[in-house]
């Protein structure tokens, strides 16, 4: 399912869109769910990290689009964004957040059928893992090729992304489990390693190739070198 957002303060025009979208889901078969929000800074407190696309009206009372999609890229590097405008002087700065496209309103259906089969060619050719994860300062959405290495903290979890790193409430038995499969493997009680992140293990430590230097417990130290070596096996 996809999840799309509508953020714009006229309601009249988010009724509009989300018919144009459920003639789109008709039409194309893919099963599409709808969230609206009424400005900027709505968008920006109820995030929802499992949003895929954005349609984002940049001239808001509260908060406009170009400052609401500068925090949402804070919090989803990868969501979609598709800015909406009357004027459009307003277009090319949109890209500096990685808009996929802006619109000028009014919006006919085929307009919005040729924007959603474009933006749904590169989501389906740049899909990837991820983890949805929630904390104290709201929802993020975790792409696991991103993600170096878990780690406890404070009796809770804290993820080392690429980006930044996020604190997660779950304990490490969760989150062992939801990254088997994937890629992942334990090196210690208190650290979960991405395995396409090792550039080496010696005696008790191993060496991510961003430097950074991991424990591996004693009785983990067998199944984790097994681990690594079949995946780089597969690699070859």
């Amino acid at each position: 399912m996809l999840h799309i957002a509508i953020c714009d303060d006229e309601k009249e025009f988010v009724t509009h869109l989300t018919r144009l979208l459920e003639q789109y889901s008709a039409e194309s078969g893919e099963e599409i769910k709808v969230t609206a929000y009424y400005d900027g800074l709505d968008l920006i407190e109820k995030y929802d990290a499992t949003i895929d696309l954005i349609f984002l009206d940049i001239q808001m009372r509260l908060v406009n689009g170009l400052e609401a999609a500068k925090r949402i890229r804070q919090m989803d590097e990868n969501v979609g964004l598709i800015f909406l405008t009357t004027l459009t002087q307003y277009g090319l700065e949109g890209y500096k957040y990685q808009a996929t496209n802006y619109i000028i309103k009014p919006i006919k259906y085929v307009r919005l059928k040729a924007e959603m089969n474009q933006w749904l060619k590169r989501y389906k050719k740049n899909d990837s893992p991820s983890l949805v994860i929630s904390n104290s300062s709201g929802k993020y959405k975790v792409f696991l090729k991103s993600l170096r290495y878990v780690e406890t903290f404070d009796r809770n979890l804290l993820l080392h992304t690429e980006q930044e790193n996020i604190v997660c409430y779950k304990n490490m038995k969760e989150m062992e489990r939801e990254l088997n499969g994937k890629g992942f493997a334990r090196c210690h009680t208190s650290y979960i390693v991405n395995l396409s992140y090792v550039k080496g293990i010696h005696k008790l430590e191993l060496e991510l190739i961003s430097g950074e230097k991991l424990p591996i417990s004693q009785p983990r130290r067998k199944e984790f070198t097994e681990r690594l070596t079949e995946y780089w096996g597969d690699l070859l």
